[in-house]
């Protein structure tokens, strides 16, 4: 319970400081995890990840991906925004694994070079969400050609991880990602399609949404559970199946439901996210990054170069409909940055890669690290490029220098 008590402190004080600063220039996010190095066991060691905590953060980590995954327009995907997202993180991804076999003989890919290069093509949609929603731009052109590509920064890697790092080989981890799909998918049809009541119990859960009962908030916990169950069954990342969870969830209520969604991020946002945040902090060791600055330094510019670079090009080269260009080199500048932030997915790729015994927990702690320098610089520069007026609710991006 003390561990508690510290994390939380840290969850209270850090939106406070947020708001506090000019234009809020430092997302809330950077906050927690610099309040979670403090707290925990390389700096003042007030807090640890006990058992009950570390299940609080898996939940945290599972509500965020959900959260992600609810906020994917499904159409969007399909469409042509969504195919130009796909094939520039394929590009990301090739550019990738050619930057870390020239790095092999370094410090950051040495014995890690797979690991390290799906990293490198990651985005923190998770945790970007709250950044644009905070900024009124999820609604926007811009807003969902960053979610485009987001959604693939996440998704992409975490089926690399699963496919390149999974204990189990290739053609099993293949076989479990074909398993987990159709499972993921009876699970969404067969409460509307095959129960003989399905038409009694939608009403019987909407019944009880308002009352005590919670049964909306209730079966959305249920659903993430139960998939991530499955995941750790099959041998699959439990980020996968809170992203298929919100995909269920947005097939479940295409037209969105605001007081689920108000539930939901309060107790996401509220506790269980804050929790994940602190806790990733706390698995910094900054004595670990300190002696490798320059190894820092490189992977944030690599990650730039990797995943960065290849989304400016795809953004510079979008054309609307009649031909003219969706955004300007400033725009198109700022979606790089935004895509080219990135955390979570580092976190669980780096836990992955040293229970495997494929990375060391220094390498470990510079990928996290660098992670959190995105977090904390990307969004940031990306808003201090944003022009007077770009960042208004639903306004469409009118950058077209």
């Amino acid at each position: 319970m003390e561990s508690l008590f510290w994390i939380m402190l840290v969850a209270a004080i850090a939106p406070v400081v947020a708001a506090a600063m000019p234009r809020r220039l430092v997302p809330e996010v950077v906050l927690l995890l610099v309040g979670g190095i403090v707290v925990g066991p390389f700096v003042l060691d007030l807090a640890g990840v006990e058992p009950p905590i570390d299940l609080l953060r898996e939940l945290g980590l599972g509500f965020l991906f959900l959260l992600a995954g609810y906020e994917i327009e499904v159409d969007e995907l399909r469409g042509r925004g969504g195919r130009r997202a796909l094939v520039t993180w394929l590009v990301c991804l090739a550019l990738a694994f050619a930057t870390v076999a020239l790095l092999s003989a370094t410090a950051l890919a040495r014995h890690a070079e797979t690991a390290v290069a799906i990293a490198l093509t990651s985005t923190a949609l998770g945790t970007l969400l709250p950044i644009l929603k905070d900024s009124g731009l999820t609604r926007t052109r811009f807003g969902r050609t960053v979610v485009n590509h987001g959604t693939f920064g996440e998704l992409g890697p975490v089926v690399a991880m699963v496919i390149l790092l999974g204990v189990n080989g290739p053609e099993r981890a293949v076989l479990s990602l074909l398993l987990f799909g159709v499972a993921a998918v009876l699970v969404a049809v067969v409460p509307t399609r095959l129960l003989p009541s399905a038409s009694v119990i939608p009403g019987l859960v909407r019944a009880g949404a308002e009352t005590t009962a919670q049964t909306t908030v209730r079966f959305t916990v249920l659903l993430l559970v139960s998939l991530s169950a499955l995941a750790l069954a099959v041998k699959l990342d439990t980020i996968l199946a809170a992203f298929a969870a919100g995909f269920i969830l947005r097939r479940a209520l295409p037209g969105g439901d605001e007081r689920l969604e108000t539930k939901i991020d309060g107790l996401a946002f509220g506790l269980l996210i804050p929790v994940f945040f602190v806790t990733s902090g706390m698995a910094i060791d900054p004595a670990a990054v300190s002696k490798e600055p320059v190894v820092l330094i490189a992977f944030v510019l690599l990650i730039l170069l990797v995943r960065g670079g290849p989304v400016l090009v795809a953004t510079l080269l979008q054309r609307e409909p009649d031909g003219t260009r969706s955004f300007g080199v400033r725009d198109s500048v700022r979606v790089s940055l935004w895509a080219s932030t990135g955390l979570p997915i580092m976190v669980a790729v780096s836990t992955v890669a040293v229970d495997a015994g494929e990375m060391t927990q220094t390498t470990a702690s510079i990928l996290v690290a660098g992670g959190a320098i995105t977090v904390l610089l990307l969004p940031t520069t990306a808003t201090l490029l944003a022009r007077d007026g770009a960042t208004r609710p639903g306004t469409p991006e009118p950058d077209r220098s």
